[in-house]
C-alpha cells in the first residue's frame, strides 16, 4: 500500500520547506521537493495548506491500565491522542497493580498490544526493594525506571538511601524521575495545617508542594546521577530555579542527564486557581508566572529537552475538594500539540522549536528505533495540521474518558485534520480506524 502526500509544509528538523511524502506500508519511503517529479500511489492526500509534522512522542502519559479503568484505559486514552497528533506514549507505572516486577510489566505490554492505537512503551517503576527486578530490565525492549522520590498518585515513593543510591549505581536503564522533596511537602502542610484543621483551599497546593521541595529533590537526584554516571531524565520541571541544573549548551545525544518540563507548566500559572481550582491541580504543582517565564525561556534554548503532558484523568468527583483532598493530575494528550502551537503563534516559541522538543528530542533522548523524524526508512508516524482552523474545546469534542479538560472553553487556531501510525490512516477529521494497533517501541543501545 502506498500513500502520497502532497504539497504539505514540511516542518521537520529545523526547516520548514513545501514538499510532498511518500508512505509505502509502515514506513516513510522518499520525501521529495516541491519541484520534484511525484510516483503514482494507490492514495494521494493533497495537504495544499497544512503542515506536516512528525508524530508527537509523549514519554510520560497514565492510561490507567490496569485496575484503574473507570477513568481511562489504553484504547481510550490512545484514542485521544492519535486525535491530538501524539503516535507514541511512554506509560507511567502507577497503576493497580503497580508494575513493579518484569512480570507485571509484559502484562501492560500485552495490554498495549491488545487495545492501543498509539504505539507504546512502559516504565517498570522502582521501589525500596526491586532493585534485582530493575537490573533484569532489556533496555532495548523497556524505556527506562520510572523513579518517585517524592509520593504522587499510588504511593510508590523510595525514600531509603540505600535503596536510591543502588538504583542510581546498578539500573541498566534510564531512570526518569518524580522529584519532590517528601520532608519539605510534610512540613509545609503540617504549617498549613496548623492555620485550618480541614481540608485547604487550592490556592495552598503550591505552597505544600513547594518550589523549595522541587529544587531540594531535584539537586539531589542531579547529584546523585553525576556521581553514580546513571543516565537522568527529570520529569515535569515546575520551577524557574531548578532550570540552573540543566546544560544548555551540549547536544541532547551527548547529555547524560536532561529536563522536561509539561504543558501545563508553560500554559498556566497559580493565577488561574482561582478560575479553575482543582482542575488544574497536579503534581509537582503549577507554580508562579516567573516559574512559567522561566520554562518557557528554557524550552526556546534548550535546556529544556522535551515537553511532555504527565496525562493523568480522573474522574470529576475525584477532582472534588480542595489542596488536600483532590486528585492530582489531567487529561491533556488530545490537546498538548495543539496547545503548543498556540503558545508558537504567540511568539512564545517557534514551531520548529514544538516540533524539536515534542517530536525529536524523545526519539533521541530515549533513542527510539527510527522514529520522530520524518526521514525515508523510518517509521511513518506523521501528523498534519491545519494552522488555520480555529475550534474550541468543549464536552461535545472531548475524547477523554473522564469527560473534562482544563482546556475547556479554550480557542486553539490550529487543528489535527489525520494522524498515521506505522503507516496507517489512524485518524482523520474526526474518525478512527479502530481496528490500528500500534508497535511496541523499541531502543539502541549506543
Amino acid at each position: 500500500m502506498k500513500t502520497l502526500i502532497t504539497h504539505a509544509t514540511i516542518i521537520n528538523e529545523g526547516r520548514r520547506f513545501t514538499g510532498s511524502v511518500l508512505l509505502r506500508d509502515e514506513v516513510i519511503e522518499a520525501v521529495y521537493g516541491a519541484d520534484d517529479a511525484l510516483p503514482e500511489a494507490d492514495r494521494v492526500v493533497d495537504a495544499t495548506g497544512l503542515w506536516l509534522v512528525p508524530g508527537v512522542i509523549d514519554d510520560q502519559v497514565h492510561f490507567r491500565d490496569p485496575g484503574l479503568t473507570h477513568k481511562g484505559d489504553i484504547r481510550t486514552e490512545s484514542r485521544a491522542a492519535v486525535a491530538g497528533g501524539v503516535t507514541s506514549v511512554m506509560d507511567m507505572p502507577n497503576t493497580k497493580p503497580p508494575a513493579t516486577t518484569l512480570e507485571l510489566l509484559e502484562a501492560k505490554y500485552r495490554l498495549g498490544a491488545e487495545k492501543s492505537l498509539a504505539n507504546y512503551s512502559f516504565l517498570l517503576g522502582a521501589t525500596n526493594d526491586n532493585l534485582a527486578e530493575l537490573k533484569r530490565v532489556d533496555a532495548r525492549r523497556v524505556a527506562g525506571v520510572k523513579l518517585f522520590m517524592g509520593s504522587s498518585t499510588g504511593n510508590m515513593l523510595v525514600d531509603d538511601e540505600r535503596a536510591l543510591a543502588a538504583i542510581f549505581a546498578e539500573a541498566p536503564c534510564l531512570i526518569a524521575a518524580h522529584c519532590e522533596d517528601e520532608a519539605t511537602i510534610r512540613r509545609n502542610t503540617n504549617r498549613y495545617l496548623a492555620l485550618q484543621v480541614d481540608d485547604l483551599p487550592m490556592y495552598y497546593h503550591p505552597l505544600i508542594r513547594s518550589a523549595e521541595a522541587c529544587y531540594r529533590s531535584s539537586a539531589k537526584a542531579v547529584e546523585m546521577a553525576g556521581r553514580y554516571g546513571a543516565r537522568l531524565h527529570v520529569f515535569h520541571l515546575s520551577t524557574g530555579r531548578e532550570m540552573s541544573l540543566f546544560d544548555p549548551g551540549k547536544p541532547l545525544a551527548d547529555k547524560r542527564i536532561t529536563a522536561e518540563v509539561c504543558v501545563h507548566h508553560l500554559w498556566f500559572s497559580d493565577e488561574d486557581y482561582a478560575r479553575l481550582g482543582s482542575r488544574i491541580k497536579c503534581n509537582p504543582a503549577i507554580k508562579t508566572a516567573a516559574d512559567r517565564q522561566a520554562l518557557r525561556q528554557a524550552v526556546a534554548e534548550g535546556r529544556i529537552d522535551v515537553v511532555a503532558t504527565d496525562h493523568a484523568p480522573h474522574l470529576p468527583a475525584e477532582k472534588e475538594g480542595g489542596a488536600l483532598r483532590a486528585a492530582s493530575g489531567m487529561p491533556l494528550v488530545q490537546h498538548s500539540l495543539v496547545a503548543m502551537l498556540q503558545l508558537a503563534a504567540q511568539g512564545v516559541f517557534t514551531v520548529e522549536q514544538v516540533v524539536e522538543r515534542m517530536c525529536h528530542a524523545p526519539a533521541v533522548l530515549y533513542r527510539i528505533v527510527r522514529r520522530g523524524y520524518i526521514r525515508p526508512g523510518y517509521y511513518a508516524d506523521l501528523a498534519l495540521v491545519n494552522p488555520h482552523s480555529p475550534w474550541t474545546v468543549s464536552r461535545d469534542n472531548i475524547l477523554y474518558k473522564c469527560g473534562w479538560s482544563p482546556f475547556e472553553g479554550a480557542t486553539f487556531d490550529a487543528a489535527v485534520q489525520a494522524t498515521w501510525v506505522n503507516g496507517r490512516l489512524v485518524y482523520d477529521r474526526g474518525a478512527f480506524d479502530e481496528s490500528a494497533r500500534g508497535m511496541r517501541l523499541e531502543f539502541n543501545l549506543e
